[in-house]
């Protein structure tokens, strides 16, 4: 299992409900709006590390609203 938080930056006034959409998708553990350079932080997990990548790109970046994001592996040292 590969988890990850993935920052993601939204247009203004958006960060409510894409927090809210993203939080739907398959494989999201939890989404919550923040505060700071970043809107909403995910956590996320999948099976591989390809498969996070394929729900990043092709689900987590399409939700309307979406500006940047940047995927952050968790590793375990």
């Amino acid at each position: 299992m590969v988890q990850a938080y993935i920052l993601i930056q939204t247009e203004v006034g958006k960060a409510s409900s894409v927090a809210d959409e993203v939080g739907k998708i398959p494989g999201v553990v939890q989404a919550e709006d923040v505060t700071g350079p970043y809107d909403v932080i995910v956590r996320a997990q999948a099976d591989t590390v390809d498969d996070l990548g394929r729900m990043v790109v092709a689900k987590v970046q399409q939700v309307d609203g979406i500006t940047r994001t940047l995927t952050c592996p968790v590793v375990h040292l």
